[in-house]
């Protein structure tokens, strides 16, 4: 197993319903205790992706799709359950997030390609193949704050695909940039595909789903729905967009 939800449940206190109360202040305080007060992004949601495994996450506005994608980064916890990941994990979540706006596209890239657990030596070698496939070679003394947004999101893909991960998550970022950037994403997804690395994509995209990948799991309100091949849960899933158009 490469990454693993067993009975997940992550929620978040509103707390601007009672933002001047004590108890919204108090550490000790349970979810429990909050009752109506909580939000459940996700509840009780449980899955394994093997090793090599190509899988989508689809699901409405609001769902929990990134919410899970988040939890499989690290980049917050479960409030129940438990998440298991093994190996490097390059997250995509919003490209251009994290970036130092005064800083240059190989400064940033540098820094980011460290922060997901290359090494000095390794990410400056990778500068150039990064900024290469980002097409910014004309651009490397120019500070990411002048940068228009498919440039910020050409350097963020370029550096997750490029920082040798096992596991890479990705949120709804192809359909960022033009379709040349597209297609040379597309190419690289192949090749990681192809050599064994594992692939989760949150997509509203059916036609990429079905290009890129061979299983799909559906949340639905923060609950897992279905969990299967891609064949058999994506017209599940089309059924109940047309049901509620």
């Amino acid at each position: 197993m490469c990454l693993g939800f067993e009975k997940v449940g992550k929620a978040y206190r509103r707390r601007h319903l009672k933002s001047f109360l004590l108890h919204d202040l108090w550490p000790g305080r349970s979810l429990e205790q909050d009752g109506e007060d909580v939000f459940w992004a996700l509840r009780d949601v449980s899955f394994q992706i093997q090793e090599g495994e190509t899988v989508a996450i689809l699901g409405a506005n609001g769902s929990g799709k990134s919410t899970t994608l988040s939890l499989a980064a690290g980049a917050s916890q479960p409030s129940e359950g438990r998440v298991s990941v093994r190996g490097r994990v390059a997250p995509v979540l919003a490209l251009g997030v994290g970036f130092e706006p005064d800083m240059t596209a190989p400064e940033n890239a540098y820094i980011n390609a460290s922060l997901l657990g290359v090494g000095r030596e390794e990410a400056a070698s990778r500068i150039d193949e990064i900024l290469s496939f980002a097409d910014l070679k004309d651009f490397v003394n120019v500070p990411v704050r002048n940068y228009s947004t498919g440039m910020v999101a050409r350097l963020g893909f370029g550096v997750a695909m490029h920082v040798d991960a096992d596991v890479l998550l990705v949120d709804e970022v192809l359909a960022v940039g033009d379709g040349a950037f597209q297609q040379k994403c597309l190419s690289r997804l192949r090749e990681l595909q192809l050599s064994g690395k594992t692939l989760l994509f949150v997509t509203h995209d059916m036609a990429m789903a079905e290009k890129v990948c061979d299983r799909c799991i559906w949340i639905r309100a923060g609950r897992l729905e279905a969990d299967g091949p891609l064949g058999e849960v994506m017209p599940e899933y089309q059924a109940f967009l047309d049901s509620t158009d």
